[in-house]
């Protein structure tokens, strides 16, 4: 085993007797630094949040909150991360940690210390601006096409930092309340200085105890080689799915393999036919690197998860898990995404709507990668994705729905995908209903009879999220839906 070891509130600290599967959470509170807790062990809650030092890709850090209770120790070896301990003490607090003791934004204080480290990202963003310094009809850099003034704070503080973060006793008001009063960092507040400085460069990792292994290699060509030797390694790029088969179903892979750090897997490219995006970018730099030039992924973002997942989760392992309920998907298809997968052997694409075969199963054969998805271009004029779940934010849908239509100059319908998550065993095309659509009128008579049809998609079954006749209902509503947002002629439909 080399030498693994991580900076943990500015000091090193080895990562000696981690086994490949010891959540970055475990570590740390088997270290002592028992201010992160384990509410629900997937995701959900926020209580386990820490500060991960990435890359603002111009040289500088980025204090981004994530969920450590989701991130594999090992994943840490050379990165650097700040924990509510190393915010401040009792007796020289923080100005979130103080500004949550004043405000009462603290009860039984089980979920404070991960609220304070999703603040105190919020307090660190580079680009947090006073409202009154905000050019009107500007977004402050927070990416939520649905913000209203109520979102923020008149510090500019973003109240959807906290959407991953749950309280059950306080209530949300005070910890709003903290959040809106803070003011900027300080001069020689060296949290702030540190973003000055670049972030640490990500190395390779070797570790096994006990029989099971975790490697990070060094460049995609040792990774897809390792996978030619050892086809059935556990693939990890952003871990947000690998740490619920961890902690929820005890999954113990022989070998995990990491390969989010692999610049090959961490490109966003404008070509004169395509965007293509890579497959290990955490989804807020996704989103961050396309702002708002899809408008269909810019619906989509701040209703996927939360923040804290989507600073680490990925395209391509949103869709290489096959989930029939995974939120990228359903967009990708209406946008006639494609996948391209990689090997020692070379580069393959395949149309999403092909590439899953079954229940979380794919197309990608045991020694490839998942390297990038391909949009075409040009982007369909009216586009828009429905996402119906129990909550607006942070939960799993019962039926999403991605729409991409263009218009001619008549005002029929040219073109029509629709993209289903939620009806079926996989993500799927409405094929039936593009075709109802296509050639016809854009009109209200046109829309309630291919949403008919739009109900009948898929083969929607009854859960513990919604039920089968529900599903259905809900297909169908969302085309009218649609309509009713976008009830424009070709000629109104921005080019």
């Amino acid at each position: 085993m080399e030498r693994i070891d991580v900076t943990v509130n500015g000091a090193p600290r080895p990562l000696y007797g981690v086994s490949a599967h010891t959540t970055a959470l475990d570590w740390l509170r088997d270290t002592g630094l028992t201010g992160g807790k384990e509410g629900c062990a997937e995701g959900e809650c926020g209580a386990c949040a820490m500060l991960l030092a990435t890359s603002d890709g111009e040289g500088g850090t980025t204090w981004t909150a994530v969920n450590a209770c989701l991130v594999p120790a090992a994943a840490l070896d050379g990165q650097e991360v700040v924990t509510a301990e190393g915010l401040g003490s009792p007796g020289a607090m923080h100005p979130v940690q103080a500004g949550l003791a004043e405000a009462g934004g603290s009860q039984c204080g089980y979920c404070t210390p991960g609220f304070a480290c999703s603040m105190a990202a919020e307090f660190y963003r580079a680009d947090r601006v006073r409202d009154d310094a905000v050019p009107e009809g500007s977004s402050d850099g927070a990416g939520d096409p649905d913000a209203s003034p109520a979102d923020h704070g008149p510090n500019g503080f973003h109240l959807h930092a906290l959407s991953g973060n749950l309280c059950r006793c306080t209530g949300y008001r005070p910890i709003r309340d903290a959040a809106y009063a803070l003011g900027h960092p300080d001069q020689g507040d060296p949290l702030a200085e540190r973003r000055s400085r670049p972030a640490p460069e990500p190395r390779s990792t070797r570790l096994e105890v006990d029989g099971h292994r975790f490697l990070r290699p060094s460049s995609l060509d040792d990774a897809l080689r390792l996978l030619r030797e050892e086809p059935d390694a556990a693939v990890v790029a952003g871990s947000t799915d690998w740490g619920v088969e961890v902690n929820l179903r005890g999954r113990r892979a022989p070998l995990t393999v990491a390969i989010e750090h692999l610049p090959e897997l961490r490109t966003v490219a404008f070509g004169d036919d395509a965007v293509e995006i890579g497959a290990a970018l955490p989804l807020s730099e996704v989103e961050r690197r396309l702002d708002g030039r899809v408008p269909l992924l810019a619906a989509l973002f701040p209703q996927f998860a939360s923040p804290l997942i989507r600073n680490r989760a990925t395209i391509g392992g949103n869709l290489g898990t096959a989930s029939p309920i995974g939120d990228a998907a359903p967009a990708l298809l209406a946008l006639g995404a494609s996948v391209v997968l990689v090997s020692a052997d070379g580069e393959r694409e395949v149309d999403l709507a092909d590439f899953f075969t079954g229940y979380r199963q794919t197309l990608r054969r045991p020694d490839e990668l998942v390297r990038a998805v391909r949009i075409p271009l040009p982007l369909a004029r009216l586009a828009a994705f429905h996402k119906v779940a129990k909550r607006r934010f942070d939960d799993i849908a019962s039926v999403a729905v991605g729409f991409a239509l263009d218009l001619d100059a008549d005002g029929h319908v040219a073109s029509a995908r629709i993209g289903l998550g939620g009806v079926a065993a996989t993500p799927l095309r409405a094929r039936s209903t593009e075709a109802s659509l296509e050639g016809r009128p854009w009109s209200l008579e046109t829309v309630r009879e291919a949403a008919s049809v739009l109900a009948s998609e898929g083969t929607p079954i009854s859960d513990h999220r919604a039920s089968a006749e529900y599903r259905s209902l809900m297909l169908g509503t969302s085309l009218v839906k649609l309509f009713h947002g976008h009830p424009r002629t070709a000629e109104e439909v921005p080019a």
